[in-house]
């Protein structure tokens, strides 16, 4: 994420929701793209690191949980940055300027000078921060399916180039006896009924076979997968968009919420201020009077229910406001009592965090540092495949 500060409702149901399940099922990377701030901010800069921490903050009340993700800030592992330039060399420049969201955020933005290389460049670096972990899956809404199509390109391109090395068929049978005699045998026999009989099933035995290999390097995986469909060696793995189930979430006047309209519900706003807010929102417009019956469909109110209220409480509104058998407030604070049985717990968290900013520190820290192993491995991979290993 971008470090937009102290997050809001949008964020919890649209992204980190998704996060907390996401890290219980796969290995995670979640990071503060500060760099890609400067994209559109790097006229003023003074917030964006207090912006990233109280971000950092609302992503662990949330259930974020450092031991099951890597949390970093994406400024300390440089070799994000080492790695768009390197694929910057081989990214034609047609192929930054046909992604839909330049010339959408430039008409929206006119009044910031984006002829910029790192505006123009951004969805390169987006590429970098993917491939540099050698990421599988990328959570994305549909609007960002896109730049998960460019960095699938930029990695078959890459991988067409320097995929190929010159000795690649004795590399791959030495990576071969490192699985020992069984296991060599097994690989070698479904690599050959893969390419002389063309069993399907074999080639997904044989890769299976290959990801529970304990003994080989991810080098030598990668280079035994290309052995098997003689692709040679993916260096920079394609990754796939992993499209993100997403609740709807109205701001407190019915547009998207958005600190832009000031329409938002903060995750640690205190519970007073999101009382007021509830209290103001606005409802369907065709209940003017106490008596007069309305449609919940019509009214924002109705989707926080569908997030917050019960079966049975979701049934008295619908109720209730059809008939004109309670009024709107009734309405707004039945729904209030389900949102701060969530909201509660988060800010209670949150607080306990921004009180104890050591350890704030210290999980960053150590995100980073875990981070910048793995970057490194790819880097060393991707300037060996290129020719840039000087011994």
């Amino acid at each position: 994420m971008r470090p937009t500060g102290r997050l809001h409702l949008g964020h919890y149901h649209g992204v980190l929701k998704n996060w907390v399940r996401l890290q219980q099922e796969h290995e995670c990377f979640f990071f503060v793209a500060d760099w890609h701030a400067l994209t559109t901010q790097y006229d003023d800069t003074r917030g964006i690191a207090q912006s990233g921490w109280d971000m950092v903050i609302d992503w662990l009340a949330c259930g974020v949980n450092p031991n099951m993700a890597r949390l970093f800030i994406q400024s300390k592992v440089p070799e994000h940055a080492e790695l768009h330039l390197l694929l910057s060399m081989i990214t034609p420049l047609g192929w930054l300027e046909r992604v839909p969201t330049y010339k959408d955020q430039q008409e929206q933005l006119r009044e910031k000078d984006l002829a910029t290389y790192g505006f123009l460049g951004y969805p390169l670096l987006q590429s970098a921060d993917i491939l540099v972990y050698k990421a599988t899956a990328v959570p994305v809404g549909e609007d960002q399916v896109a730049h998960v199509e460019i960095t699938r390109e930029v990695a078959r391109r890459f991988n067409h180039f320097y995929g190929v090395e010159p000795d690649f068929i004795e590399r791959a049978e030495e990576a071969i006896k490192k699985m020992g005699k069984k296991n060599a045998r097994v690989y070698r026999d479904l690599r050959r009924r893969y390419q002389e009989q063309g069993e399907h099933e074999a080639l997904d035995v044989a890769r299976a076979l290959l990801d529970n290999q304990q003994n080989i390097t991810l080098a030598d995986r990668e280079r035994l997968h290309g052995y098997l469909d003689g692709t040679g060696r993916n260096v920079l793995p394609e990754p796939q968009a992993l499209l993100t189930p997403h609740a709807k979430m109205p701001g407190l006047d019915g547009r998207k919420m958005s600190k832009s309209y000031n329409n938002f519900i903060g995750l640690r706003e205190d519970a007073e201020s999101v009382r007021k807010k509830v209290r103001t929102m606005q409802t369907d417009p065709a209940r003017v009077r106490r008596t007069d019956p309305g449609n919940p469909e019509k009214c924002p109110v109705w989707d926080f229910h569908k997030l917050y209220s019960g079966e049975a409480d979701r049934d008295w509104v619908w109720k209730g406001c059809t008939t004109a058998g309670i009024g709107c407030i009734d309405c707004k604070m039945c729904m209030l009592e389900g949102m701060e049985k969530e909201l509660g717990p988060i800010r209670e968290r949150g607080h306990e965090f921004e009180n104890d900013m050591d350890t704030v520190r210290s999980i960053v820290n150590e995100g980073c540092e875990a981070a910048r192993s793995e970057a490194r491995e790819t880097l060393d991979e991707v300037r060996d495949a290129m020719g840039l290993t000087y011994r």
